[in-house]
């Protein structure tokens, strides 16, 4: 298939792939469990668009990421660009998706998109450490937390005197 036969094919309509695919990030995402995603290797496109419906995101310090989609003729999805600018705003987004340039695992933690960068021999032994330390703490509050946080994201800040309430001495 041609670049320009791609193009079309992508940009005729919305794909049942794509729309299962967004739904599935979106699972992902609104799941009660903490989620971490490594990262060991290259995560292009929707693959790192994957890794920003986890809470905490892994990579091998030799890892890659790039979104190639505006080079391909067609958008990225819904779902990871409204993460992506969630995330690091849409300047940064902006740069990201439309510039379709590879981007190293320090960069993306410099951005905040990547959490921890460790070598890529040890990143399997320190991600189940990390993992096995967030299963050791209170479930319900975790998912509690983690649902909290996740709907601030989605709808921004709840007025101050909500979360402060009780907190400030007004006398």
């Amino acid at each position: 298939m041609s670049a320009e036969e791609r193009r079309q094919a992508f940009g005729q309509r919305k794909s049942q792939f794509r729309r299962l695919f967004e739904r599935a990030n979106t699972l992902l995402e609104n799941l009660e469990q903490a989620t971490i995603a490594v990262i060991n290797g290259h995560a292009v496109g929707g693959g790192w668009g994957l890794t920003l419906a986890c809470d905490f995101r892994w990579a091998a310090a030799e890892a890659q990421l790039w979104i190639p989609e505006v080079d391909l003729g067609v958008p990225l999805g819904v779902a990871s660009t409204t993460r992506f600018v969630r995330l690091v705003g849409p300047a940064r987004s902006k740069e990201i998706i439309m510039e379709c340039r590879r981007y190293s695992a320090a960069e993306a933690q410099a951005w905040g998109l990547v959490h921890r960068v460790v070598p890529g021999a040890s990143l399997a032994k320190e991600v189940r450490a990390y993992a096995e330390a967030l299963t050791a703490k209170p479930f319900k509050a975790m998912s509690e937390v983690k649902a909290r946080i996740n709907a601030i994201a989605r709808t921004g800040m709840p007025e101050v005197n909500a979360m402060t309430e009780g907190f400030l001495d007004r006398g």
